[in-house]
């Protein structure tokens, strides 16, 4: 029976206390994106019992409610219709729930927008010490000569220029021009300055001082240091917005970028710097003091709240303190071994669901999470398994307190951030074999825990109905005359790139298959063709999505990238319409790679067969690489 999409909004809105308890409403391809005014008024329990949902759950400071492609936008269209909210847009959601936080929660919010744009280079330059800390190890030659010599300064590019990528990224943010932050970012790391790593081996009197403004201010740079670059680059934008609106438009392109370099830069130097970099320090030592508390005290303590801070949104501060580590002389980040132990907890707990579980729906969400936990994306494993089920939840942070202690005690060192789970080898090429206890510690801990506690509601729920049937053989007779064979579909390649596991999708919706289960491809070239003989049942707005259905009646959604609904558009070109027939190979839609990455935005391409539940399986076919026409999906 078609879902009644009035009730389902009705059933939305009557558990999240009312219209006047919404501030904001939105929709993107999948969800309802709604910010709560009070969210002691929300019932997530009712919310997902309602006829329709696939799901609910908090994130960024907004209620979104999971219908899938197809149906979120008529229900929205209802529930818009019932409340009388006014219809805003993805971003303009985002908006208000950002003005709703708290301030501290801003500020989390801010420095996650600031460093995990630049965690590719991080994670490049960690990579290539850690490849060429083990490789000369391996073969102690190596390291004397030229081949290491000139991978080793490739290595160390990006931690020794960070306060430049720190400061175009916070521009970014902050809405200032990204290349006068990079000037300012030069300006603290000057080869005019002391090098900041070289002033601890220097006496005082021996380190040169400018004599300014009644100040002595000395000449050192600020390499390693992050805080102050941030706290600049806000000044900067702040200053340079004012100018605009302020100078006449005929000399703005002179006076505007000369009065804002040379402002901040003199503040950055004689007062910002200065002040931001002892409190840096002292966060800096604080985390330090955390994590060497004696017995592993700290290890265990972090270890066993970190999910409790993904859970509420502030964990992407651990950014500011990783970077902080990550770019002393040498790097040395203690902070991600214990971030690891947490991760693999989760993943533990998760998989010890799914091992447990007699139900397919909850083994097939509980499995792809966990291993996708062990890679450092917790998000499903946490939202989509752990916490719903609660027991599961509180027995990863076990895990994770007995894999932080074990951490904090060996005093495992990381040379980058952005890298936790298994990958983490790789930065931790010194404490390979105690990285190694770490992981299997925790994951031993959590998945006994959670596979003794854990109880299944599902199983128990339909223990007594099923055994009735499977007495009653009058029942049994009629369930097989009505049951009849589902056609088999293949569906093919859309794009052409890497195929990967829905687990590894970097959002927590589409990787844990809420949506219906599916893969998802990183392209390496800009096209979507049709995979398979069929129909277009939508092609969205914002063309970075589009639906179809096969002649037999399996129902794809194609979503190119990762939130690029907020590109609106922009990118990205539509070669069909809806309700248009097209064959297999047909080209569906064409966007530009470099546009989505520079926006900000991941490239993946979840391929998800929505009506999964319809059928007996939907099973992966491959994974690396694939070309348009490749088998990836059969459907039975």
């Amino acid at each position: 029976m078609a879902l009644d999409y009035r009730k389902a909004a009705q059933g939305v809105l009557d558990n999240i206390g009312g219209a006047s308890n919404v501030a904001s409403a939105a929709h993107c391809a999948t969800r309802l994106r709604l910010v709560i005014k009070d969210n002691s008024k929300v019932n997530k329990e009712a919310v997902e019992n309602v006829e329709g949902v696939k799901g609910c759950f908090e994130a960024s400071g907004q209620l979104q409610v999971i219908f899938g492609t197809g149906t979120v936008n008529k229900v929205f269209d209802e529930f818009i219709s019932i409340s009388g909210v006014e219809a805003g847009t993805k971003e303009t959601a985002k908006e208000a729930a950002a003005q709703k936080q708290n301030p501290f929660m801003r500020a989390i919010k801010t420095l996650g927008d600031v460093f995990v744009p630049i965690i590719p280079a991080i994670v490049a330059s960690g990579l290539l010490n850690g490849i060429l800390g083990g490789l000369a190890n391996a073969f102690p030659n190596l390291a004397g000569s030229d081949y290491y010599n000139m991978i080793n300064l490739f290595a160390g590019a990006a931690l020794s220029m960070l306060p430049i990528l720190i400061a175009v990224s916070a521009a970014k943010k902050f809405g200032g021009n990204p290349y006068l932050a990079a000037v300012i970012g030069f300006i603290m790391i000057h080869p005019n300055l002391i090098n900041a790593w070289s002033v601890a081996t220097m006496k005082a009197a021996d380190i040169p001082v400018w004599k300014v403004f009644g100040l002595t201010i000395q000449q050192t740079g600020y390499q390693g240091h992050v805080i102050p670059v941030i706290i600049a680059i806000l000044f900067m934008s702040t200053l340079e917005k004012w100018l605009h609106k302020h100078v006449p438009e005929i000399i703005d392109l002179f006076v505007t970028p000369l009065v804002t370099v040379l402002v901040t830069g003199v503040l950055t130097m004689t007062i910002i710097g200065p002040i931001f970099k002892v409190v840096e320090d002292w966060i800096l030592l604080a985390a330090q003091t955390l994590i060497g508390l004696p017995f592993g005290i700290g290890g265990l303590l972090i270890g066993f709240f970190y999910a409790f801070t993904v859970v509420a949104g502030f964990h992407h501060m651990y950014n500011m303190i990783e970077a902080q580590m990550v770019s002393q002389d040498p790097p040395a980040n203690i902070w991600m071994p214990v971030a690891t132990a947490a991760n693999v907890g989760q993943g533990a707990a998760a998989m010890a669901v799914a091992f447990k579980t007699k139900s397919e729906k909850t083994k097939s969400l509980a499995l792809p999470a966990s291993l996708s936990a062990f890679l450092g994306i917790t998000e499903p494993a946490i939202f989509g398994v752990n916490i719903r089920y609660r027991t599961p939840f509180i027995a990863g942070c076990f895990g994770g307190a007995i894999g932080g202690m074990i951490a904090s005690l060996f005093g495992i060192k990381a040379t980058a951030y952005g890298i936790t789970g298994l990958f983490g080898f790789l930065i931790t090429t010194d404490f390979w074999l105690q990285y190694a206890i770490v992981m299997i510690a925790s994951f031993a801990v959590a998945f006994i825990i959670s596979f003794i506690l854990y109880k299944d509601p599902e199983t128990v729920a339909k223990a007594a109905p099923e055994a009735a049937k499977a007495a009653d053989p009058l029942e049994k007779d009629v369930q097989q005359a009505v049951e009849s064979p589902v056609k088999e579909t293949i569906v093919y390649a859309p794009a052409e790139g890497e195929a990967i596991p829905s687990s590894e999708v970097e959002d927590p919706t589409f990787a844990s298959e809420a949506l219906g289960k599916g893969m998802a491809i990183r392209p390496s070239s800009g096209k979507i063709f049709a995979p398979f003989d069929g129909t277009v049942d939508m092609v969205f707005d914002t063309k970075h999505a589009v639906a179809v259905s096969s002649d037999s009646g399996v129902e794809v959604l194609i979503h190119v990238g990762i939130d690029t609904v907020n590109m609106k558009g922009e990118g990205f070109t539509a070669h069909v319409n809806s309700g248009d027939s097209v064959k297999k190979g047909d080209l569906l839609l064409e966007f530009d790679m470099d546009k989505i990455r520079a926006a900000g935005y991941k490239t993946t391409i979840p391929v998800i067969v929505t009506n999964s539940d319809d059928y007996n399986d939907v099973k992966a076919l491959k994974t690396g690489p694939v070309k348009p026409g490749d088998e990836v999906l059969k459907v039975c």
